[in-house]
């Protein structure tokens, strides 16, 4: 199952989100426990400074007056405080096993606040000393059990996650709602795309897109254009397909009542030869259709490979030399830039299709001259190598005859499919011959063009850009 787009977003915006929740809640509490020390701390400071000036003004009274008010300050029945005030040898009030050091010391105003142990349970303990006239300093201790730390720090904790906790619920709904906003488009789009049929293909509207999936609505849209123009394409090539398959089979058609209802047997052996006149003509504008729809964009490129340019020309004359010996034409072939032919013309392309414009060009030929040369009739093959004025190398190949050549008014429209000329050849083609000869020639990136002979007649020039050739290795 493809992986969704909406879920990956989500699950790499709430990682890394609920990732910083947990590091700001750790620090908070970090921070709740540094505020809970420092806050205690004072206030055992604040509590044994107190003290310490009540056995300043009380005097020599002090041993007497302090220790009520001691314990009237620590009889705290939730949190009771720990406290001992002596002399040092001599114990005043309080707790006479309270340890007078400890370990972490610091300082704060006039009191030293220290963790040590009592009773086996770990305390922080502020101890402030106040000097006497005559004999021992008063030492005053006031400590706090450390778990009770721990329970002011969890405190203040909830208070801050509480808060903490909502505003993250709250990003997750934003991240929520911006995601799906943000792929809404993409919805759009996929609605849009599936409005399409084969009849309409509409460019998706690009007003509300995002920058971002601009450039792939633009190769849609493209698509879409090259799309819509092969189907129009396919459309009017088969409705001239059927156009000129119809004239005949229509032609079968008839030919063969017409036999089947002859009772006068040369009749009906002049009407079996049209049938198969018109069935041969059948077959042959089938083989056309079939090569024109090969000769389609991009359906061969696939199957292109290196040959000679020059050999193939020579192979397909030599092919056709019995057909132009039976119609008493002369088909001949040279090399116009290397006489001896030994040097071959590199291009790269579909062999088959190549063949085949060579084919039509001299099939063309044969069709428009016996009629006019009965005698003298000639073809002519001639291959050459050229070089443009920007270095580019092409192969060139030329086909030109002595018949009577294209009248001007019927040049423009040559190439174009079904058009056929003035009628007057030995064959009645179909119009298709040149029309394929001109699409492979875009297929492989060549050209064909007409030029009148200059003794007359039809001169038809094929270009192939040649391959490059790779320096020596040195």
């Amino acid at each position: 199952m493809p992986p969704s787009l909406r879920r990956t977003l989500l699950r790499r915006l709430a990682a890394p989100l609920s990732l910083l929740a947990l590091m700001s809640g750790l620090m908070a509490y970090w921070l709740a426990w540094q505020y809970t020390q420092h806050v205690v701390d004072r206030s055992l400071a604040d509590l044994a400074t107190a003290i310490s000036k009540q056995i300043q003004l009380a005097g020599v009274d002090a041993p007497v007056t302090v220790p009520p008010l001691a314990q009237a300050m620590f009889s705290d029945p939730v949190e009771q405080l720990i406290y001992r005030i002596s002399t040092g040898d001599e114990e005043i009030a309080g707790e006479p096993d309270l340890p007078l050091t400890g370990s972490n010391v610091r300082r704060i105003h006039y009191a030293y606040v220290f963790e040590t142990h009592f009773q086996g349970v770990s305390v922080r303990a502020a101890q402030v000393r106040v000097p006497q006239p005559k004999g021992n300093p008063i030492v005053v201790e006031v400590a706090q059990r450390v778990g009770s730390r721990y329970r002011i720090a969890v405190e203040f904790l909830i208070a801050i996650m509480m808060p903490l906790a909502l505003l993250l619920l709250a990003g997750w709904v934003i991240v929520w709602r911006v995601v799906n906003q943000q792929l809404n488009p993409l919805t759009d789009l996929a609605d849009a795309l599936n409005q399409q049929t084969h009849i309409s293909l509409e460019p998706v509207d690009e007003t509300y897109v995002p920058r971002e999936i601009r450039p792939l609505t633009s190769a849609m849209n493209a698509l879409l254009v090259r799309l819509q123009s092969a189907l129009d394409a396919q459309r009017k090539f088969i409705a001239d397909a059927a156009h000129q398959l119809r004239t005949p089979l229509t032609a079968v058609k008839l030919h063969a009542e017409q036999a089947l209802n002859s009772r006068d047997p040369a009749k009906a052996i002049e009407a079996v030869k049209e049938l198969r006149a018109s069935a041969d003509r059948a077959v042959r504008l089938s083989n056309q259709l079939l090569s024109l729809a090969r000769a389609e964009p991009g359906e061969q490129a696939a199957r292109f490979t290196d040959f000679d340019l020059a050999a193939l020309a020579f192979e397909t004359g030599a092919e056709w030399v019995p057909r132009a010996l039976a119609a008493t034409v002369d088909l001949g072939f040279q090399r116009l830039d290397d006489p001896e032919n030994e040097h071959p013309l590199i291009v790269r392309g579909n062999l088959v299709l190549t063949r085949e414009v060579l084919g039509n060009l001299i099939d063309n030929a044969l069709k428009y001259i016996p009629p006019f040369r009965v005698e003298g009739a000639r073809i002519t093959l001639s291959v050459t190598q050229l070089i443009d004025a920007n270095g580019r190398r092409f192969g060139e190949v030329v086909v030109e005859d002595n018949g009577p050549g294209v009248p001007p008014d019927q040049q423009p429209d040559l190439f174009k499919r079904f058009f056929r000329g003035d009628g007057q050849s030995v064959e009645g083609g179909a119009g298709l011959g040149l029309a394929i000869v001109h699409d492979i020639m875009v297929l492989h990136g060549g050209t064909v063009h007409y030029e009148d002979a200059p003794e007359g007649g039809a001169r038809f020039i094929v270009r192939m850009p040649l391959k490059e050739e790779k320096p020596a290795a040195q």
